[in-house]
């Protein structure tokens, strides 16, 4: 099955904080643009990364001809046409930038949103900007769509503070988008709060579509009671659908696997393979014939909230 996303890289400052410089990716197949990206820094502004860093929220380019991007030529060979950055900071300290890279496939449907509250403009949130693929509708319907606190995908994670997994979609009332939602096959989404700034509320929302989801599972792992340890706190899978009951009782250790180590030091996470993967959420993604994952931390006021995954 083809996923939405087909390259991930992450980018973290330099010793000196002059410089975005690679770290880590998956990239598939595409091994050319990854040579071609591992050779590559970003100052201040500079590029994807850079402009997320400078501007402290996430980022969508819709195409890639005539604008900021310094890799067109590979990535137009490699067959990617659009990305988003999304940075990731503790406080004011910028901890990583990571990057997806969408194709130019003609079936591509789904979703990759920005929306935004500025408290003393609106009481609703909006949609800043948005990636949808051929899904024209929908981005039409979006793009004139407003959501109160707890209501759909980004009103509930606004209200919250946290990340939201939401199914069904498709049967879901409190979308507000649900006849757009059952026309193109947007059955699932995911949504990340990614304010660093008090005076505005930003949500980036993943939305999964049946034909091309962004991965075929999500997990949310959480810090236990005593902040000894993660513990699943949401998730979807489409091999698994009682996911809860496979991980029961599980704890994720500080810096066990992908996801321990993302906890600890705040910057995403990517695992290309999973046979060797320590963990209790690894040994189960690999048992579903799961083979590689993202890890996105989720750091709100300087404060580590939840580990937001996904798995291929």
């Amino acid at each position: 099955m083809k996923t939405l996303i087909r390259v991930t890289e992450i980018w973290v400052p330099n010793q000196q904080r002059t410089h975005l410089e690679f770290f880590d990716g998956l990239y598939g197949e595409l091994g050319e643009f990854k040579g071609a990206s591992q050779t590559m820094a970003f100052a201040y502004g500079e590029g994807m990364p850079g402009k997320a860093w400078a501007t402290r929220r996430p980022v969508i380019l819709h195409s890639f001809d005539n604008s900021y991007f310094l890799r067109t030529e590979a990535a137009s060979k490699a067959g990617l046409t659009a990305g988003i950055a999304l940075p990731i900071f503790a406080g004011d300290y910028l901890q990583a930038v990571i990057v997806f890279f969408i194709g130019d496939d003609l079936d591509n449907v789904g979703g990759i949103e920005i929306w935004s509250n500025t408290p003393a403009d609106s009481f609703d949130m909006g949609m800043d900007d948005g990636y949808y693929g051929t899904a024209e509708t929908f981005e039409w319907t979006a793009r004139h769509t407003k959501f109160r606190p707890g209501f759909g995908l980004p009103g509930t994670v606004w209200q919250s503070g946290m990340p939201c997994i939401m199914q069904d979609l498709l049967s879901s009332k409190r979308t507000l988008r649900h006849d757009s939602n059952v026309r193109i096959g947007i059955s699932k989404g995911v949504g990340i709060p990614c304010s660093f700034d008090s005076k505005q509320a930003l949500v980036m929302t993943f939305l999964s579509a049946l034909g091309t989801p962004i991965a075929r599972r999500f997990e949310i792992w959480v810090p236990n009671e005593d902040g000894s340890g993660l513990r699943f706190g949401a998730g979807d899978c489409d091999q698994m659908p009682h996911l809860s009951e496979c991980h029961g009782d599980a704890t994720i250790a500080p810096w066990e696997g992908a996801i321990g180590e993302s906890w600890k030091n705040g910057i995403p996470t990517v695992r290309d393979n999973l046979v060797f993967e320590p963990g209790p959420a690894a040994r189960a993604a690999t048992s579903a014939g799961l083979t590689s994952m993202v890890v996105i931390p989720v750091i709100q006021d300087g404060r580590f909230k939840a580990a937001v995954t996904w798995y291929f």
